[in-house]
């Protein structure tokens, strides 16, 4: 039986990434692509609970696909609930942008879509390429098709290997993040601590009033073992992520600090 895949991700569903994706795992499954109509980079995986949502069907160059007036997460939910697609899996992806380091999964649109398939049962890869120039995350129309000719190799790839092997135990999520220049080959990593040294430009408007651009430089390294420092190698870093976000080191300390009832320190 040939398998399906829901493909989604949260650059939009004109983006080259995305349909990138698309040319390497049509041969491989029956893939239903439902993603954003639009840019929805960074807002992780927040819902649409207070407006409505809009699903069109539309076509790009001759394939099916679904647009969904909202965010990644909104993709999936309404793939899964309202368009009851069925998937075996989810794959999120290729995004413009590696997303590494705990910083990057907790705020990724692509990872967040990803991490929403898992919550619901449903396995889950998510996929992102390393940009030199960040100008390149939002100038899609200039970021050409060739330039995805390595990560759809590593694509098809792993989706193969965890058909033919199994998705890997005690993971949620398997997070993938391809470097611009591939030099080496998969390395298993942990999360980085963080991806950008985070920082506000302030400007002025016409009217000489204030208004702020959250902007900062990449992390130009992180320690050996890292997803940061695989990708800045030239390695295909390769994470497992879960949904549990319990700091289970920290729950011997937490019993001495919460002990007894309130107002009953000991």
């Amino acid at each position: 039986m040939v398998p399906r895949i829901l493909l989604t991700n949260d650059d939009g569903v004109n983006s080259e990434g995305l349909w990138a994706a698309y040319d390497v795992l049509k041969d491989i499954a029956e893939v239903i692509v439902c993603a954003p109509a639009t840019q929805q980079s960074a807002v992780g995986r927040s819902v649409s609970i207070f407006e409505p949502l809009r699903v069109n069907e539309i076509s790009y160059n001759g394939v099916k696909a679904y647009s969904v007036g909202g965010k990644p997460t909104d993709s999936v939910i309404l793939g899964l609930f309202a368009l009851n697609l069925k998937p075996d899996m989810v794959v999120s992806g290729i995004n413009i942008g590696e997303n590494v380091s705990a910083e990057a999964i907790t705020t990724s649109g692509t990872v967040g879509a990803a991490l929403e398939a898992a919550n619901q049962g449903i396995q889950a890869v998510a996929f992102s390429l390393q940009v030199e120039d960040q100008a390149e995350k939002f100038d899609n129309p200039k970021f050409p098709g060739s330039r995805f000719d390595g990560s759809k190799m590593v694509v098809r790839d792993v989706i193969s290997r965890i058909f033919t092997q199994g998705f890997p135990k005690h993971t949620d999520v398997v997070n993938v993040n391809i470097p611009s220049v591939i030099k080496g080959g998969y390395e298993v990593t942990t999360l980085g601590e963080r991806l950008f040294e985070t920082g506000v430009e302030k400007r002025l408007d016409p009217r000489g009033k204030p208004y702020y651009w959250i902007n900062g430089p990449l992390i130009e390294d992180a320690p050996d073992g890292t997803d940061v420092h695989a990708v800045r190698m030239g390695n295909i870093s390769v994470t497992p992520i879960t949904l549990d976000c319990t700091s289970y080191k920290a729950t011997s300390c937490f019993g001495e600090l919460f002990s007894g009832s309130p107002g009953q320190q000991t």
